[in-house]
């Protein structure tokens, strides 16, 4: 059976990538984008097939009208793909409040509405999967990515309880944590801060350590979520890229030696 799915953010990028992916397998796609303008070409070659749908994340009346909409159109929602975001760089000196305020309804309350909005349904379906684009920082953090990192973590947080909370209605949760890939994040979508002097040798040597870094190829990782969603027992964390596979455990590693160094302070702060 042909699955319908709901992805927010697909007039590029992965979104796009997921779009495609689903389409062309012969699935049903309600495709959101704030302009649908970009989704033309698929409507012309996929028809009925998909709905496109204006669709501004942070307006929480608006999210719940498109899921209405889609569910109205197809009958029944089988993934729900919260890719919809973008890249706010900068040191936690240099970004502003309002800044950080945008980057967290985007990236946070974003999927949060989205979430909120399909759950009735998928629990009156008692069925369904929900996909929370994360990234490899949503896991660890790295300098210049502050604001970022702060609303991917706590993403992250969300969907963990999520999963919990909903696994007993037969709704399934993935986190899905890509490496760098050779997207927009971080060109014409993401903002920038105000640099602050101080910071640009810290900013050169990250530029010089990215210099050879080997990006993933984004036409790959919409074969990949194929293979996340149509999985009996899909993970609740999945690594995309092959770089994240070994950032992750060098992180982890470095974690659990830290913890184990400091465990005697850990005990002692009990009494």
């Amino acid at each position: 059976m042909s699955k319908v799915w709901f992805i927010t953010g697909t007039s590029r990028g992965f979104g796009r990538t997921f779009t495609e992916a689903a389409l062309d397998r012969g699935d049903k796609v309600a495709a959101t984008a704030r302009d649908t303008g970009s989704l033309d070409g698929l409507v012309a070659k996929y028809g009925d097939a998909i709905l496109p749908l204006a669709l501004d994340v942070t307006d929480k009346d608006a999210v719940s009208a498109a899921v209405v909409t889609a569910y109205q159109k197809f009958g029944r929602l089988d993934v729900v793909v919260n890719n919809a975001g973008y890249g706010l760089f900068g040191a936690v000196e240099e970004i502003t409040e309002e800044q950080l305020r945008d980057q967290l309804e985007t990236n946070l309350f974003g999927a949060f509405f989205v979430t909120r909005a399909v759950l009735p349904i998928l629990r009156e379906q008692q069925s369904g999967h929900i996909v929370q684009i994360s990234t490899i920082g949503g896991v660890g953090a790295f300098p210049n990515l502050g604001g970022y990192h702060a609303s991917k973590w706590a993403l992250e947080g969300l969907t963990e309880s999520l999963a919990q909370e909903v696994a007993g209605f037969g709704i399934k949760v993935t986190l899905v944590e890509p490496g760098g890939f050779a997207t927009d994040w971080a060109g014409s979508s993401a903002v920038r801060a105000t640099p602050q002097p101080a910071y640009q040798p810290l900013r050169d040597a990250m530029a010089a350590r990215a210099g050879g870094a080997q990006y993933g190829d984004p036409a790959a990782a919409g074969p990949a979520l194929l293979q996340i969603v149509d999985a009996e027992n899909p993970p609740l964390r999945v690594l995309f890229g092959s770089q994240p596979t070994q950032i992750v455990k060098h992180l982890y590693a470095q974690r659990l030696q830290t913890w184990s160094d400091w465990e005697h302070v850990s005990h002692a702060a009990q009494g």
